[in-house]
């Protein structure tokens, strides 16, 4: 596995915790971490359950950035995503898990590698821990998570379930 760490932000940590799999952040990465606004971003609704969740996952680990100042770099950001991009450059990220186009064109620009949501499911389908892709992406949405209707229909290409 590449040195550095893989950096998780709130969107993609929510979408695993509604589908019950926070397990294939660690089968997939190994410990994954999550800098604080995002541990407060994730505990701002139904706090007791997702801190459960969080507690049960202990390869999900919150850190505070060294530099909380870097965060505020990133304009146009909210302070969650922010605070990725800021860890990452300061740990030398080998992954950032990011849905928000704003945030994906920040690490586009760094050079940060960088997947989504759909991204780790769709490597989940490869590696053989999850079967079918299009019932969790029926579910995501279910859960009010929005999904661009082309990005599903390429995945799902992607996964062999056209």
């Amino acid at each position: 596995m590449p040195a550095g760490p893989v950096i998780v932000n709130n969107t993609p940590l929510v979408a695993l915790w509604s589908l019950g799999r926070l397990d294939l952040l660690r089968e997939l990465y190994g410990e994954v971490l999550i800098p604080q606004a995002i541990y407060d971003e994730f505990l701002a609704i139904e706090r007791a359950v997702r801190q459960k969740a969080l507690a049960d996952a202990p390869w999900i680990t919150p850190v505070s950035l060294t530099n909380p100042q870097r965060a505020r770099l990133y304009i146009g950001l909210d302070r969650g995503e922010a605070e990725v991009l800021a860890l990452a450059e300061e740990r030398a990220a080998r992954l950032v898990i990011i849905d928000e186009l704003r945030g994906r064109r920040y690490a586009k620009r760094l050079e940060i590698p960088l997947t989504g949501t759909l991204g780790v499911l769709l490597l989940a389908k490869e590696k053989g821990l999850v079967d079918e892709l299009a019932p969790l992406l029926r579910q995501l949405q279910e859960a009010g998570i929005f999904l661009n209707t082309a990005l599903i229909d390429e995945v799902l290409r992607l996964a062999g379930e056209t």
